[in-house]
């Protein structure tokens, strides 16, 4: 489907496409942002089921729930830091109380969004999205799986926050490989340490596995593409066999992956830990390598963490 550097947010809209011609149901609302979210392909394609909602995100959220109710798909469409604070109320309310079947999709989460700087970088999203009831959470890991999360979000009944990159990353799924919601997968077996990340920090983990392998450590990669609900038990028989865990987002340390990893572990089996990702602060503008680099957000990080845990063991 996808090789070498695509990015989540295209595979995307392509998907929608595809989705779009296959079940009339399907709509798509977005909030002044066609292109950027990249779902101007649905609307060449069905422009009678596309909505521009101007920069209204919460209009634009409670129009989607009134969509659900009515029997249609609504897939929502703007960057993940307006959709989670502009329109955080909406999707509490309208949304999930509701439990009504709207797919909230958003680009431009985590760091690398650019010279847009604080105010569009999205590091508390996913965090903000675990604390609502009947909230299913999907952050894929490259293009290939956000095509398949787009799909198996249309598929299911009920609320899903859908996080995309901005920049084209790794592809490092096959287009055949399965994907479940709720399920996540073992990229790379190993018994040393269990490298669990989320999104784009899960190439990082498989690079960070190769140079750790390089000193005889045995890095076992678990994408966990889905936050909510969690893989508990994946995450405690990786605990169980590899003895130390490190966690790594493109998101806040505090209530992402890390802070539910820690969760699950704290109540059914205590483990050493370590986490990857933006510590308590805002971002700044910059390209997104040099931000990876100063939020300590790269592979080497992830490097550095595990011969930490590997003390603790």
């Amino acid at each position: 489907m996808y090789s070498g550097n695509k990015a989540m947010r295209d595979a995307f809209g392509d998907a929608l496409a595809d989705i779009g011609a296959q079940d009339d149901r399907i709509v798509v609302l977005t909030a002044d942002l066609t292109d950027a979210i990249k779902v101007g392909k649905f609307k060449e394609r069905f422009p009678e089921r596309f909505y521009q909602m101007g920069i209204k995100e919460s209009d634009m959220i409670g129009t989607a729930a009134g969509m659900a109710i009515d029997g249609q798909i609504p897939f929502t469409s703007t960057f993940a830091v307006f959709t989670t604070s502009l329109a955080n109320q909406a999707i509490r309310v309208n949304v999930a109380y509701n439990n009504a079947n709207v797919k909230i999709a958003t680009s431009h989460g985590g760091v690398c969004v650019g010279a847009d700087g604080a105010t569009h970088q999205a590091f508390e999203d996913v965090a903000l999205m675990r604390l609502i009831p009947n909230m299913t959470i999907l952050v894929p890991c490259d293009a290939n799986e956000a095509y398949k999360a787009t799909i198996a979000a249309a598929k299911m009944d009920g609320p899903v926050y859908l996080r995309f990159g901005r920049i084209p990353s790794p592809v490092v799924t096959g287009a055949d490989d399965p994907f479940e919601i709720g399920k996540a997968r073992i990229l790379r077996d190993g018994k040393d340490v269990a490298i669990v990340a989320m999104g784009a920090m899960v190439p990082a983990a498989l690079e960070a596995a190769s140079i750790l392998a390089a000193d005889g450590i045995k890095a076992k990669i678990v994408d966990m593409h889905t936050i909510k609900p969690l893989d508990e038990n994946t995450i405690i028989e990786s605990a169980k066999e590899c003895g130390c865990v490190v966690t790594a987002e493109e998101h806040t340390v505090l209530g992402g992956l890390g802070g539910a990893v820690a969760e699950v572990l704290a109540k059914n089996l205590p483990t050493p830990l370590r986490m990857v990702g933006v510590l308590d602060t805002f971002g700044e503008s910059g390209e997104p390598q040099e931000i990876l680099e100063k939020y300590h957000l790269t592979y080497s990080d992830i490097v550095k963490q595990v011969r930490l845990v590997l003390k603790q063991k």
